[in-house]
């Protein structure tokens, strides 16, 4: 297989009889990135067993005409529709889960869009409303333009306050110096489910840049207060985007999964310590995570970390904490 360094990846999957959940990943279709299920499911044939995937939120598929706050209705409408042939028999159920798009900065008034993003999709099981934030133009901010603490605006709160009533999950992305925020918001809102994605992000790049040690020792205690929270879950991936600053995607051989498990271990023996296994997953973030490695080499990596575990634990963190988050 060959991953966007354009170097060869020669791995083929390690424990391929286990179950897998993919509980992230992305699809769309842009006039120079394509990547829709046959490019996914392309990215699948080295041998996992991806039993199922949640598909999250990208901006991708909008409507353009109608009512601003339900446009984001049809990128659920459009991958709902994209992946329906991808629901039944032994292959892989690809967005059996959906986290959709809300702004839920509209307070109350997101009732509306949360209705109709249920009523495009049965599988819709979350929303997503980006809030990484950092002040340095170094590190690309997120497209919805968030404030430095939009988690705990009052504003904001008056819509987040909608999603238990209709049993939707919360994705929080924030970068690392902004984990204390999601903690207040747990702390806040303690029967609100909040999965934190990609590990809190913990950044590598502009102010930075080679202070890995430093940032590990700011994310780690956020991380374990974070942890605390009963209500909240961790995504165990994204650091095999350029943003972490492993600058694997500038190499013209990526690297294998033993390099890769050997980099991310200390992040995830942190939060697998804090959280438990049974409220940590492993994620693909894909195809995001595909400028460093293949997707094969991606969880053969996880499956080496997952190796230092019980096989009960190493099964959630593969498939059954993501299915039941997301109730698959």
């Amino acid at each position: 297989m060959i991953n966007q360094t354009g170097a060869a990846t020669a791995e083929t999957a390690i424990d391929a009889e286990l179950e897998v959940c993919d509980p992230h990943h992305h699809l769309w279709d842009y006039p120079d990135s394509r990547y829709l299920v046959d490019e996914f499911l392309g990215d699948l044939t080295g041998g996992h067993r991806i039993v199922s995937t949640v598909y999250v939120e990208c901006r991708h598929g909008w409507r353009t005409d109608g009512p601003e706050s339900l446009r984001p209705v049809g990128e659920t409408e459009y991958v709902a529709e994209l992946t329906a042939a991808n629901q039944g028999g032994d292959g892989t159920r690809v967005a059996a889960g959906i986290v959709a798009f809300a702004d839920l900065t509209l307070g109350a008034d997101v009732r509306a869009v949360l209705q109709a993003q249920l009523a495009a999709s049965d599988r819709v099981r979350g929303v997503r409303y980006l809030s990484a934030w950092d002040a340095s133009d170094k590190v690309h901010n997120s497209q919805t333009k968030p404030s430095q603490h939009l988690l705990l605006d009052p504003g904001f709160h008056a819509g987040f306050a909608q999603l238990q009533a209709f049993g939707l999950v919360f994705d929080a992305w924030v970068y690392h110096p902004q984990i204390a925020d999601v903690t207040q918001l747990a702390r806040r809102f303690p029967e609100q489910t909040i999965v934190l994605n990609h590990l809190g992000g913990p950044l590598g790049i502009g102010p930075y840049k080679d202070r890995r040690t430093e940032v590990f020792d700011a994310w780690r205690p956020a991380i374990e207060e974070l942890a605390t929270c009963p209500n909240v879950q961790v995504k165990l991936g994204g650091l095999a985007m350029s943003m972490a600053g492993f600058g694997w995607h500038k190499r013209d051989v990526p690297p294998d999964s033993a390099e890769l498990a050997a980099a991310w271990t200390p992040y995830f023996r942190t939060c697998i310590h804090a959280f438990g296994a049974d409220r940590c997953m492993f994620e693909s973030n894909f195809p995001v995570d595909k400028v460093s490695c293949s997707y094969t080499t991606l969880w053969n990596a996880f499956k080496r970390v997952a190796r230092e575990y019980s096989d009960t634990e190493r099964d959630a963190l593969l498939h059954d904490t993501a299915v039941r988050t997301y109730r698959l």
